[in-house]
């Protein structure tokens, strides 16, 4: 893997969200390219993946890209695809992108499950750093239990010298789950204050739910026919 930065603001807060467990990092960092003010800045170049990039309103949609908010001095990383069990080095990544950017905060968006499907999915945080426990508990439940997997989970094992902070939304599927998507950009929105207009977000997380479904269903198939024709060639 590779990072590439063709701008370095210092000072950030940097946000990622990964498609991890019903795609909340993914949908929840898109929500924020599209709705705050951004500009790409870079991406990640990986080989270990296969070589299959999704095309978006005539536009390319890279597999890990790296976007700027400069009103609130926020790095967005979106991950659409980061290929399998690449979890800890796509956390040396991102360790590598806090130390560039002399990041405040490292904040990672993910998925929690749960065995029941509520109306109203929960939001929960953990913490590295003892002195956002007030401000977190405003927002969100703690979490006392539980398993995080991807590169969430590495993140929480190997970053220890940025202060980091996970937001998990409650999501019953495996599927694409824009309402608890939904609750993890409100509670990131009263923790940062990023003056996000609440009211059509759901709405808007449906949209972009179905483009995201869209988007890696035809990942796999193009995926699955590359395997298919090396299977044929070998065979």
């Amino acid at each position: 893997m590779k990072l590439i930065l063709k701008q370095k603001p210092k000072g950030v807060i940097l946000i990622n969200g990964f498609p991890g467990f019903g795609l909340i990092g993914t949908i929840g960092t898109e929500f924020l390219v599209e709705h705050l003010k951004t500009e790409k800045i870079g991406s990640v170049e990986m080989d270990e993946v296969p070589a299959v990039v999704a095309i978006h309103d005539g536009k390319v949609v890279e597999p890990v890209s790296i976007h700027y908010n400069k009103k609130f001095n926020i790095v967005l990383l979106h991950a659409i695809n980061v290929g399998n069990e690449q979890g800890w080095k796509m956390a040396d990544i991102v360790k590598e992108l806090a130390e560039q950017l002399t990041a405040k905060e490292i904040i990672t968006l993910e998925g929690v499950g749960s065995q029941v499907m509520n109306n109203q999915p929960d939001v929960y945080y953990f913490t590295s750093e003892p002195k956002k426990v007030n401000q977190l508990k405003a927002v969100a439940k703690p979490m006392t239990e539980g398993v995080v997997v991807g590169v969430a989970g590495a993140l929480l094992v190997k970053e220890k010298r940025f202060p980091i902070t996970a937001l998990f939304a409650e999501t019953h599927s495996q599927l694409p789950d824009s309402k608890a998507a939904a609750m993890i950009i409100k509670a990131l929105d009263q923790y940062l204050g990023l003056d996000v207009d609440y009211k059509p977000l759901l709405k808007q997380a449906e949209i972009f739910e179905s483009k995201l479904k869209g988007m890696f269903e035809k990942s796999k198939e193009a995926t699955d026919l590359q395997e298919k024709k090396k299977l044929n060639y070998v065979g």
